[in-house]
């Protein structure tokens, strides 16, 4: 089985690397750095808020027997009220969080042979369902994911073809970006404290639980439910 992980460096990327290394499996990562070195692993340096042409999976994308695309890279951008950014905060926000992985499926789905088995993990936020002042963008961008994944998953059940989708909110987790937001302008993010309080009470997800999560979800029966939370 092969499978394509973004954002790879750190994070869930990267404990979702490990794991399907150890088990024995053909890892491709698309990041912006390098930290893993394994025979099974293929990298590809990529800056998702830049890259448009996905052409250089192709050839992998149609060799594999079995396919698993997650799409796990995502930025939080500039933590500010929407009219004190500029379109330059807006932008790779949306590219990273959005189109990168639209662009992603797409080359999947016109590349992968329709009658193997396909399986498309698109990791979403509960920031996409509900709004949080000074996270605009990413708010917008995560909602974006949200429904594009229960529409690809009708297009192709429309064409007969069988596939799992999956659209997964990890939760609250313990990674870099919870650093940028512990970091961020009270004054411009009135959540602030609750962030704050979650790392000060050691409420925030292991990397390491969000896959085991995942992992499990993944092993289950598929239901043509698109949208999951690892909260619940």
């Amino acid at each position: 089985m092969t499978i394509i992980i973004t954002g790879v460096s750190s994070g869930i990327g990267h404990a979702l690397t490990s794991h399907y290394l150890a088990q024995g499996h053909q890892v491709v990562g698309i990041g912006r750095r390098n930290t893993i070195s394994h025979p099974d692993f293929t990298f590809f340096e990529k800056d998702l808020s830049e890259t448009t042409d996905f052409s250089f999976l192709t050839a992998i994308v149609s060799a594999s027997n079995e396919l698993i695309l997650i799409n796990n890279a995502g930025v939080i951008g500039r933590i500010e009220r929407i009219s004190e950014q500029v379109q330059s905060d807006i932008i790779p926000t949306i590219q990273v969080n959005s189109i990168a992985p639209m662009l992603l499926c797409q080359c999947v789905l016109q590349h992968f042979p329709d009658t193997r088995p396909l399986t498309i993990v698109n990791i979403s936020s509960g920031a996409g369902k509900r709004p949080i002042p000074g996270w605009a963008s990413y708010c917008a961008s995560k909602a974006a994911l949200d429904l594009f994944s229960q529409t690809i998953y009708l297009e192709e059940k429309e064409k007969k073809r069988t596939l799992r989708v999956y659209s997964v909110a990890p939760g609250v987790v313990d990674t870099p970006m919870q650093e940028q937001i512990r970091r961020a302008d009270p004054e411009s993010f009135s959540a602030h404290a609750s962030f704050l309080t979650l790392k000060e009470k050691n409420e925030l997800t292991s990397v390491e639980k969000v896959v085991e999560k995942l992992v499990a979800l993944l092993s289950k029966p598929y239901d043509g439910n698109v949208i999951y939370s690892l909260k619940e």
